[in-house]
């Protein structure tokens, strides 16, 4: 039988016998789909495939802002590898698609053989730390349109998509921003001919011109993403 075949980073760069180990079983993830909520435990690693998951800090007035993109390069609740109990942060699922989940007992079990899948995590969660750094110097350096451009970016570079199904509210939620702020954001990029936006779908027409458009966050993000497992190749 020939192994199977990921789209996943981590997971295709993994030997069968740790893909074995780690009992993957396939998993759906609708739009809105609540992965991880402050407080709760985490119970399982979830490797995306397809669709897009976001992590945001939500305060005691019910704001929210996004910290994290996750997508096939991505393991999401990895950060119970390394001693985390209960979540600290909510993630969900803002574009549908599907992956595999891995229990968390099984997961913790080969990450303590500190071999391949233990050197993967941990180059994939300094990544998402980078991502979440930029991401907090770009909310209060950059302005909303050069945000947005950057977001709409890297989700269509995780979608591979450009045709991105976006409602106003996930919008808004994930620049920190409100609808008003961020429909007049996207209206300007709208005028210049970069996108195209409706209620609940945003059509990127000119990526060119939007990353000119976009700050030099996305690149950096984009840079660190696509290049994290590099590291041993010879």
């Amino acid at each position: 039988m020939n192994p199977p075949i990921f789209k996943n980073k981590i997971l295709c760069s993994l030997e069968p016998e740790i893909i074995e180990r780690l009992q993957l079983r396939s998993l759906q993830l609708p739009s809105g789909r609540e992965v991880e909520n402050p407080g709760e435990p985490i119970d399982n690693l979830i490797f995306i495939e397809e669709g897009i998951g976001s992590m945001t800090t939500t305060f005691g007035d019910g704001f929210q802002v996004e910290v994290g993109l996750f997508g096939y390069e991505s393991v999401m609740g990895a950060s119970a590898l390394i001693g985390t109990r209960r979540s600290l942060n909510k993630v969900y699922m803002q574009m549908a698609g599907y992956g595999f989940a891995c229990r968390m007992d099984y997961g913790i079990a080969e990450f303590g053989r500190f071999e391949r899948f233990h050197d993967l995590v941990l180059r994939y969660v300094q990544a998402l730390l980078i991502q979440a750094c930029q991401s907090a110097g770009c909310n209060t350096h950059h302005n909303i349109s050069q945000r947005l451009a950057r977001w709409l970016l890297l989700c269509g570079d995780r979608s591979e998509s450009h045709i991105l199904p976006l409602t106003h509210e996930y919008l808004a939620d994930m620049l920190g921003s409100n609808r008003s702020t961020v429909s007049v954001a996207a209206e300007h990029l709208q005028n210049a001919g970069l996108i195209q936006y409706s209620r609940g779908k945003v059509i990127i027409l000119d990526r060119l011109g939007l990353e000119k458009r976009a700050c030099e966050c996305y690149r950096v993000v984009k840079d660190h993403l696509d290049n994290y497992l590099e590291v041993d190749q010879d």
